[in-house]
């Protein structure tokens, strides 16, 4: 199989979606893989390391998507890489299509075939290759909230942890899965008041045990509205695999919040679960509205693109193997991963 690295053209985007290490394993399988100059380079890897594992450098975009079959990329193409993809290729990247009606159509215009990261599931429900970008979008969240409620920021001047004689910040993360989970357990781990909310009980249980200062409860929508307006930082971490972000954080929600308080919308990237949410990108990441600092940025984890490029090759590799393969669709993650092929939408949550 013929595969291509594009280099990420979205702003600020810096992952590569394989790094050599990753390359030089489907090499050896006897894969070819063409990379395009530069694609490593905001995560630290040059050209140089991937030649030397055996990759094929391309010195531009036109010439590798006309080389590869098999097109794996970190982010959803944008217009620059839409002009090349084709009907032949198999693209393999995050889509979030429930959110991009409009990329929607131009890839089934296109007619290939696209599968999504975040819609590969695993027979236990799992996202496999959502999951380690979700725990970096996690950690992010509340490192990028607690500098945004500091005063020179436009935020309210709080400290997430307090001190003697000052309270403790208060953090409420909505959907308690990998990313909310983990934006639960560090906030709690710098000593804020942590309140977590999902309605799974056993994710409920989990924060519970997380650390003794924070508290799970089931997100009835009065109870949201109450421990919002005492929120200095809220993130949303909502998830419902392939389909659009459910609201649950109203307009009058966000009103009822203190001026200087801050939201990090880490679901974004699949319509947002609050009311107020538009996206962002690193170029330009925040706005206010109603007083609330809002953070939107649809590639959190691009801003730590050495990390996430490293977490998320290791995730994606053995799945690239799979989809390299010509009985790929007989393997069920992958399937269960197909958004659209052949000019028709697949996956169940966007029909």
């Amino acid at each position: 199989m013929r595969i291509g690295v594009p280099r990420e053209i979205k702003p600020l985007e810096g992952r590569v979606a394989l790094i050599p290490a990753a390359c030089s394993d489907l090499v050896r399988a006897g894969h070819t893989v063409y990379v395009q100059a530069g694609a490593g380079e905001k995560s630290a890897f040059s050209d140089a390391e991937f030649a030397a594992v055996g990759a094929e450098l391309v010195p531009d975009a036109a010439t590798l998507y006309s080389k590869a079959e098999l097109v794996v990329k970190v982010k959803e193409p944008v217009d620059g890489d839409l002009r090349h993809l084709h009907a032949d290729h198999r693209l393999f990247c995050f889509l979030h299509l429930a959110a991009e009606p409009a990329l929607r159509r131009r890839l089934l215009d296109i007619g290939l075939t696209a599968v999504g990261f975040e819609t590969v599931e695993e027979n236990d429900g799992s996202l496999p290759l959502l999951a380690p970008m979700s725990l970096i979008a996690g950690s992010l969240a509340v490192q990028i909230g607690a500098h945004l409620l500091h005063q020179p920021q436009g935020g309210k001047g709080v400290l997430l942890g307090g001190l003697p004689a000052a309270p403790r910040g208060h953090v409420v993360v909505l959907g308690s899965g990998v990313a909310g989970g983990n934006s639960a357990r560090l906030a709690a781990s710098m000593g804020a008041r942590v309140t977590a909310f999902d309605k799974r009980m056993d994710r409920m249980s989990a924060m519970m045990n997380a650390a003794p200062n924070v508290t799970a409860l089931y997100p009835y929508s009065d109870v949201v509205a109450e421990m919002l307006s005492t929120a200095d930082l809220v993130i949303g971490a909502v998830l419902v695999t392939g389909s659009r972000t459910p609201r649950l954080v109203t307009r009058d929600m966000v009103a009822s919040m203190e001026p200087g308080s801050v939201i990090v919308d880490v679901s974004v990237d699949q319509g947002g679960c609050v009311e107020t949410t538009h996206p962002t990108t690193y170029a330009d990441p925040t706005y206010q509205q109603l007083g609330v600092t809002h953070f939107a940025v649809t590639n959190m984890p691009g801003g730590v693109p050495r990390t996430a490029s490293h977490a998320l090759s290791a995730a994606i590799l053995p799945y690239v193997q799979q989809i390299a393969e010509p009985e790929w669709q007989d393997h069920p993650p992958l399937a269960r991963g197909v958004n659209v092929s052949d000019g028709e939408l697949v996956h169940p949550a966007l029909r």
